[in-house]
């Protein structure tokens, strides 16, 4: 009878005790912690956890082009997708060719390593070729990119270089990251057309170019009316003519400077010519 009496006892109070529970099982549930929002992007910072691309960072911050990509990746609605060469990607370029380069055209180089959309890998081998990059436009340049590839496997071409895309670093919107092994180098800056140096002409042929010019010139240059009809005079006649003749020419000033002495000459040209005309001529 007592253990009858007991059991019923115990089982008037479970449904007490359960009812009891529940209201502190929904304050421990509504008092559990939400997730934590993800923090502003910071691009260097997540090349900086992923190491291999120091050569990268620094470029990114000397050109400022960090800071540019992090406000945008934050604001934007298309989001990005950047490419990261490598630190063993630069150390392989040939001396010379980043330092050789302005301050805008690292800024470019930085820039041409941006698409100013989201793409996952897959996204990659549908687009549309060449795909705009943030260096498209400056200076008139294109500075696209060209994805080819199939399954998982794509490639990237700059008409200077190409690479695969072998690893993502991050990809979830806003920006997807990719590590390439080649830095790529746009054909506006490292193209045939724009390694072409403008030649300059050799110092002989132009010694000879402007000695022929100058011989030119002085052959088209007339002689003067003076130095041509006495030149012919002295041809033709003989020294009698080519004495009148100069006198001809320069006898009025010398009568004005000289009357006397001028009408003298004059005459003596007129007797020695006519001598002349007499004993030489045939």
């Amino acid at each position: 009878m007592a253990s009858t009496s007991l059991s019923l006892i115990f089982l008037t109070l479970i449904p007490i005790l359960f009812i009891l529970n529940i209201p502190q099982t929904q304050a421990q549930t509504s008092t559990a912690p939400a997730p934590a929002p993800e923090g502003p992007l910071n691009l260097t910072g997540i090349l900086d956890k992923n190491g291999q691309y120091a050569t990268l960072i620094r470029l990114l911050i000397e050109t400022q082009v960090a800071d540019q990509i992090n406000n945008q990746l934050n604001s934007s609605s298309e989001g990005f997708t950047i490419f990261a060469p490598t630190d063993n990607a630069f150390n392989s370029l040939p001396s010379g060719t980043i330092n050789n380069l302005g301050t805008q055209g690292k800024v470019q180089l930085i820039l041409y390593h941006v698409v100013p959309k989201y793409h996952s890998l897959a996204d990659l081998l549908t687009v549309s070729n060449p795909v705009r990059t943030q260096a498209t436009g400056q200076d008139g340049g294109v500075f696209g990119l060209h994805f080819t590839g199939q399954g998982n496997q794509v490639n990237v071409s700059t008409g200077v270089v190409e690479t695969q895309i072998n690893n993502a670093i991050r990809q979830k919107f806003p920006l997807a990251l990719f590590q390439v092994d080649k830095v790529l180098l746009p054909e506006e800056l490292f193209g045939v057309k724009a390694k072409a140096p403008v030649s300059a002409p050799a110092p002989g042929k132009t010694a000879a170019k402007s000695g022929s010019n100058n011989t030119k010139k002085a052959a088209a240059t007339p002689s003067s009316p003076s130095d041509e009809k006495s030149g012919v005079a002295w041809k033709k006649y003989g020294l009698g003519s080519y004495c009148w003749t100069w006198f001809d020419l320069h006898g009025n000033s010398f009568l004005s400077y000289k009357p006397k002495l001028g009408v003298f000459f004059l005459l003596f040209f007129l007797k020695f010519d006519n001598w002349v005309k007499m004993h030489l001529w045939v």
